[in-house]
């Protein structure tokens, strides 16, 4: 008798277990229609938390959740470049070219750029160590607008953040320096360049605003992500507002600073490239002005151009290493 009575309690457990399992495959069929009655039901068994995150997920016709949603941003965001795309289309198709074939001239451009690329050389209007002069004056254009950016810089990025400074002057030089950078860099040396006339010294000024406005922004954002526990204790301790400075903020931020300098460094070179011609700096610049604008020279443009994309590599292979053994480790 008692083995029946155990028999026909295990029975009647696995029955138990086999309709709660039904119950809930039942629940979990009921929220594919994402209802509120469905999620009710569900939360005996799964929880309130866990039955509101299933009941609000999307499925499929076969059941599963899709994790792929299109939201309205993103079919806004589509919408918006399947139009860019029609209209660009329908304006190359349209666009008078004249006489010229439009394919005749795109591969008449893709044979230059092979040549430009793959048969670099000197034409007889430079020589290698003009070129060589060219691009150190370049590069010596780029460090000295960085150095001088990157200490006026941090003295305003101080000025500038709003745990160091009060909200007034943290904002109006923040205003300031946001109008500094929405001018291109460009426009800042052709407006010294006639300020101050042609010349190197108008090539630095200009690219020096547009680097100091950079590098205060990058800097104040980084000073004011310190943790404010840190200085609130330094200055209960009595510290100064510059040992605050040197022993709270300048320990912990120096790493994120040396990047974002030696990220600009290299933006500073590009941008002394650009306007060698403009200022008239001198620099490799000016001389790929020339060969591409007087000498019609494809190959010593081939040249010029080889030769900064050489500086950029070494400039990103130098940034990697000192950050691996001089910052990542630290």
């Amino acid at each position: 008798m008692m083995r029946n009575a155990d028999k026909v309690a295990a029975e009647a457990m696995a029955s138990s277990i086999a309709e709660d399992a039904g119950y809930v495959h039942g629940a979990s069929a009921d929220m594919r229609g994402v209802g509120a009655g469905a999620a009710a039901s569900v939360d005996g068994s799964f929880g309130g938390g866990a039955s509101a995150a299933v009941a609000g997920a999307r499925v499929t016709r076969s059941g599963k959740i899709k994790t792929h949603v299109a939201s309205a941003s993103n079919k806004a965001l589509y919408t918006v470049l399947g139009v860019l795309a029609v209209v660009t289309v329908y304006a190359l198709v349209t666009m008078d070219y004249g006489k010229v074939s439009f394919f005749a001239a795109m591969a008449a451009a893709v044979e230059d750029f092979f040549m430009m690329m793959l048969q670099p050389g000197l034409g007889g209007h430079f020589t290698l160590p003009d070129v060589m002069e060219g691009l150190f004056v370049s590069l010596a254009l780029a460090l000295l607008t960085t150095f001088i950016g990157a200490v006026i810089a941090f003295v305003l990025g101080l000025l500038a953040a709003s745990n160091l400074s009060s909200r007034a002057v943290s904002n109006a030089i923040k205003v300031f320096m946001s109008v500094a950078r929405a001018v291109p860099t460009i426009l800042w040396v052709l407006v010294f360049s006639v300020a101050i006339g042609l010349g190197p010294e108008a090539a630095v000024t200009g690219l020096l605003f547009h680097s100091v406005a950079y590098l205060v922004k990058a800097y104040s954002e980084s000073f004011e992500e310190v943790d404010a526990g840190v200085l609130e204790a330094l200055r209960a301790s009595g510290a100064s507002w510059w040992q605050v400075v040197f022993r709270g903020v300048v320990p912990e931020k120096v790493n994120e600073m040396l990047s974002w300098t030696f990220i600009r460094f290299e933006i500073n070179f590009v941008n002394a490239v650009a306007v060698g011609a403009v200022a008239g700096a001198g620099g490799i610049g000016y001389q790929l002005f020339l060969a591409g604008s007087f000498y019609y020279n494809i190959h010593e443009v081939g040249l010029i151009v080889c030769l900064c994309l050489a500086v950029a590599v070494v400039l990103e292979v130098a940034a990697t290493k000192l950050r691996k053994r001089y910052i990542v480790q630290r």
